[in-house]
């Protein structure tokens, strides 16, 4: 509310704030801006599947018809299941809890025993993790995940805690080209080189890249193409590398960009009879090596 006051020296106005001046009025519309979601809810469409658990192997080749060689990661899904089951009801969202690997008994705790327990499960798991799901795609608890809950050919995303490797300088960890290796250059061959401003700011900004530990973080490799299901060993083999170490377990979920099946994949998951030899992904009609038969061998 503007109000004026007339005075010796004259007409003066102040502005004064009121309890009303202060309330919206009936045009004014009030801007409500909703939380951050904590995942990308796009994903959790109609038919949303489960990932898997899988234990990391090891590398080794193989070959398609053409026998051209594929660098493949070998993930062992040892005694998958799902242990339990969350509700939108219950847990005020929906998830399944995958249980993979066996632990040792003596390696089991009083709480993680009882917990399995519960749910009426023999078979106790060394890595539990949760993966969202929608509600068609719910499974019982107990229900195993087998290899073949993946179809050859499509693309996975496959997470996990990558290899440490302690303490490493900017050219290992960020990349950086370092500096010239003569012509002036004295003992400053591999330093960051500066790493802050003048006296303003004076200081260094949060995030500068600078050496530190590097590896031993979680890292996700995309777009990965599964090149075999072996499913009486439970194996899957997915072209190039995946993080972690042998030994370590990894999650595999369908690809979020845009995930690709050569065909329609099971949904909520494999329930049939197991087929008898490895299935391989599509192979091109056409050789697609760049070898050339020489018109005289010798």
């Amino acid at each position: 509310m503007l109000t004026a006051h007339i005075g010796a020296r004259g007409v003066t106005a102040s502005l004064v704030l009121t309890r009303a001046s202060l309330a919206p009025s009936a045009k004014t519309s009030i801007r409500h801006f909703a939380a951050r979601p904590h995942l990308n809810t796009s994903q959790l469409a109609e038919g949303k599947r489960t990932g898997a658990l899988a234990m990391k192997v090891g590398m080794l080749a193989i070959f398609d018809k053409w026998g051209e060689r594929h660098a493949v990661t070998a993930l062992q899904m040892d005694g998958c299941q799902v242990v339990q089951v969350k509700t939108d009801d219950t847990n005020g969202y929906t998830a399944l809890q995958l249980g993979v690997g066996e632990a040792k008994d003596r390696r089991v705790n009083i709480s993680k025993r009882g917990h399995f327990e519960k749910q009426g499960l023999d078979l106790i798991n060394r890595k539990l993790m949760e993966f969202r799901v929608s509600p068609d795609s719910v499974l019982p608890v107990g229900t195993k995940i087998g290899s073949m809950h993946f179809v050859p050919g499509q693309l996975v995303d496959v997470a996990g805690i990558s290899r440490g490797k302690g303490f490493a300088g900017v050219m290992k960890r960020h990349n950086f080209s370092g500096g010239r290796a003569t012509h002036g250059n004295s003992l400053s061959h591999r330093v960051p080189g500066s790493t802050g401003q003048s006296q303003d700011p004076g200081r260094t900004f949060k995030g500068k890249k600078m050496p530190g530990r590097m590896g031993g973080k979680r890292a996700t490799a995309q777009n990965l193409k599964i090149m075999m299901v072996d499913p009486n060993r439970d194996v899957v083999y997915i072209k190039g590398a995946v993080p972690g170490a042998n030994g370590s377990f990894v999650r595999i979920v369908d690809a979020v960009k845009g995930p690709f099946y050569p065909e329609e994949p099971p949904r909520p998951t494999f329930l049939g009879d197991l087929p008898a030899q490895p299935q391989f992904a599509p192979a091109p009609e056409k050789d697609t090596g760049d070898y050339i038969v020489p018109d005289d061998a010798f």
